[in-house]
């Protein structure tokens, strides 16, 4: 049985005496120990969600299964003992400014009635965990982003909780704090084998730490899977715009000079494959790359390039054929598979 299972979701609201559908009817199973990534741009309802797994938002229709038990049958007392054992972590961190940096870590140990002299030992070692034993009798107004977050995260994981929510936890930071947030997070799942749900617009981390992804656009889930899979062969407009940034890959290139230019898509290459540079020295003359959008996907090259080939068919077609036995998808701009 899944640790966490989402069978049929719906959420709506009413605005203004309109009724809106945050999420249509969404099903997902998220496996313990698991870095699961839902992913969708701005509104598409991720938000909401993460919200309903540990029902600070209750659904419409549907159920939220929590290691086997459906939180729409627990009363309120038994839903708090629940929610004790979900973590969440914020885009805005979410400190008490008038509390220093251990009293934080305490407050939800306090909540749950435990003795101050154990919340402080908990806090501590948890504050050793982030890497932040040192700033204990800081105050948050004192701190960085990235050790606001990683207060959180340490306030988050107080109660010894088997599933962390990460409700667009880097948003708000600069890609060099995001990775070393991202590589807590990956080490946390890793040491405590705690399930981590990370909600996010931003395909770098989904694809930096998540085993798993789903994609939800206007509240429907459109797709899901292995990160590696979905990104090797997207099957919706939506996670085609998330991966490829479609908008901008695809609608300038005929513009683009040169005598022939082909897509190439990576599946199987390694992403330390100097593949391009080698198709070069084999046939001794120049290729010209004329977009790119590839990321390393868990040691693999996943994405796309559009290069324009050097004059001559037959020269042409033997670049080609060199692509295609590198284990490339390889197509004309124009369409359809060369």
């Amino acid at each position: 049985m899944s640790e966490i299972e989402i069978r049929n979701l719906t959420k709506r609201f009413e605005v203004k005496g309109n009724t809106v559908t945050a999420l249509d009817n969404v099903s997902l199973s998220i496996e313990k120990g698991d870095i699961y990534g839902i992913i969708g741009m701005s509104g598409a309802g991720k938000s909401t969600l993460v919200r309903s797994i540990n029902y600070l938002e209750r659904p419409t229709d549907g159920q939220i299964i929590i290691d086997g038990t459906d939180l729409a049958s627990l009363s309120e007392k038994e839903l708090r003992k629940k929610r004790s054992g979900i973590g969440m972590i914020f885009q805005g961190f979410n400190l008490l400014e008038q509390r220093n940096v251990i009293d934080n870590v305490c407050f939800p140990l306090e909540i749950a009635g435990v003795k101050r002299k154990d919340a402080r030992v908990r806090a501590k070692e948890l504050l050793r965990t982030v890497g932040l034993e040192e700033k204990e009798k800081v105050y948050p107004s004192q701190l960085s982003g990235g050790q606001k977050q990683r207060v959180a995260i340490a306030r988050a994981l107080a109660t010894n909780p088997g599933i962390l929510l990460c409700d667009e936890a880097t948003s708000a930071l600069d890609p060099q704090t995001t990775e070393s947030i991202l590589s807590l997070l990956k080490e946390i799942n890793e040491r405590f084998n705690i399930t981590i749900v990370v909600i996010t617009h931003q395909m770098s981390v989904v694809t930096r730490i998540c085993n798993n992804v789903a994609i939800i656009d206007n509240g429907v889930l459109v797709e899901e899977g292995d990160v590696a899979a979905v990104f090797a062969n997207p099957q919706s407009d939506a996670a085609k715009e998330l991966i490829f940034e479609k908008k901008q890959v695809y609608s300038p290139v005929e513009t683009l000079d040169g005598e022939r230019k082909i897509r190439i898509t990576f599946n199987e290459n390694s992403a330390y494959e100097p593949v391009i540079a080698n198709l070069i020295l084999k046939h001794g003359a120049p290729v010209n790359i004329l977009k790119a959008d590839t990321r390393n996907v868990g040691g693999r090259a996943r994405g796309e390039m559009i290069l324009g080939l050097p004059e001559g068919s037959r020269l042409q077609e033997a670049m080609i054929e060199s692509l295609k036995a590198s284990g490339l998808t390889v197509s004309d701009v124009d369409g359809g598979n060369v």
